[in-house]
């Protein structure tokens, strides 16, 4: 008995990331006297190259988007104990720079087809210690920075954009990270455009932008030369032959950007009538630039589990699988309260009564037993997304109940 072949029947597409621009850019440092960042000729370059898309006045480079976002949180000077809102599901490098300024996330629920943080659960977690809002673009999917912004206006909030997973994407006529008080940025390896890692954090606030660069610079002036600390800063910069990389990356922007957002936009409409599928939500006036591809599953509709679907999918020659395997309030870190050596000292001081083993996002936590997710690359061709589509078709109707 012949065995049928799989409907996806060509090796998942990867695209060739760097090539002659990089070596270009790092041959140029490595004629330096210096790889340095600070007056750099490559980190110059990456400021004008980042600006070209990403017009904020002040910038600072930095190790990666985990510390951009620390960076952000830093340059607030919030006090030990203060609170910051943040959608239960993402990355742990969202959290962790709140954590080491001694702040206590406060995770709030996710809308049920953006995976993007619930408006009206970010109105339920406001309390007279709430400083600021962690705005998270979940694949690329932008948030509504329209209530996001109202939110925050009307508390007195800080709203930082984690634009990590999101280069490109657009919210309403507006790009990512200009339209909170600061955007922060990520080149991991994982990212659209990626030095293997690094990131970037920037504002248009001449407030918060004139002393950015001291909390990633150990809180030195750079400018006069006087090395005098005043508060506790960090060594976050990134050298000049990650900005080279950086600066090559930002030379492909579009043409890494435009095919995800067309190659998604596809895949979305050829799976929107399935039975038992629930692709994502993106408003029309919105761009998409998808990180990576989740759906979920109407499992009521369906004869199978999540696992089940997923394996399914596999055996037609696609990679498919959960997405994180547990909300970020349910890891042991967050269980345990073990933040800093077994302690936590804004709770063992009184400074916030958390407890998160008490924490319960429900929709968060039925996403997570229910989605499908798809790695993404700009590779993608549009007789690949054809045969994702079929395979998905094929297998949703095998299991429609």
């Amino acid at each position: 008995m012949s065995i049928a072949s799989p409907i996806v029947d060509e090796p998942f597409p990867l695209p060739q990331r760097w090539g002659a621009p990089e070596v270009e850019l790092l041959t140029a440092a490595m004629q330096q006297q210096s790889l340095f960042y600070w007056r750099g000729p490559q980190t110059a370059a990456l400021y004008d190259a980042f600006r070209s898309h990403y017009p904020l006045k002040h910038l600072f480079p930095c190790s990666s988007g985990t510390a951009s976002v620390h960076l952000a949180f830093a340059a607030m000077k919030f006090n030990p104990g203060d609170e910051i809102l943040v959608p239960a599901i993402t990355d742990m490098g969202s959290v962790l720079g709140i954590l080491h300024q001694l702040l206590v996330p406060v995770f709030v629920d996710i809308s049920p087809r953006t995976y993007n943080a619930d408006p009206a659960s970010i109105r339920a977690a406001i309390t007279p210690k709430t400083r600021g809002i962690l705005a998270v673009h979940l694949c690329g999917n932008p948030c509504d920075m329209d209530a996001m912004m109202e939110i925050g206006r009307e508390h007195g909030l800080i709203v930082v954009e984690d634009c990590a997973q999101a280069w490109g994407a657009r919210y309403g006529d507006q790009i990512v990270g200009l339209i909170g008080d600061l955007g922060c940025y990520s080149f991991n390896d994982y990212k659209h455009l990626s030095c293997g890692d690094g990131g970037m954090v920037g504002t248009n606030h001449d407030h918060i932008g004139a002393h950015l660069s001291k909390w990633g610079d150990k809180c030195y002036n750079r400018v006069t030369g006087i090395r005098n600390p005043d508060e506790l800063a960090y060594n976050y910069r990134m050298s000049e032959p990650l900005s080279a990389i950086c600066t090559a990356q930002l030379g492909k922007h579009d043409a890494i950007v435009n095919p995800r957002t067309a190659m998604g936009l596809r895949l979305t409409e050829a799976i929107s009538d399935l039975p038992g599928i629930l692709p994502p939500e993106i408003r029309a006036e919105d761009t998409h630039t998808f990180y990576n591809y989740i759906f979920r599953l109407d499992l009521d509709t369906l004869i199978c589990t999540r696992d089940e679907f997923t394996a399914a999918l596999c055996a037609e020659g696609m990679r498919a699988d959960g997405y994180l395997p547990d909300p970020v309030y349910r890891y042991d870190l967050f269980q345990n309260h073990n933040f800093f050596a077994d302690t936590w000292p804004v709770r063992d001081f009184g400074l916030t009564t958390m407890d998160y083993t008490q924490v319960v996002c429900r929709e968060s936590e039925k996403f997570l037993q229910d989605c499908v997710h798809l790695p993404f690359n700009e590779a993608m061709t549009e007789s690949y997304i054809d045969k994702v589509a079929l395979a998905i078709r094929s297998v949703a109707q095998r299991f429609t109940r």
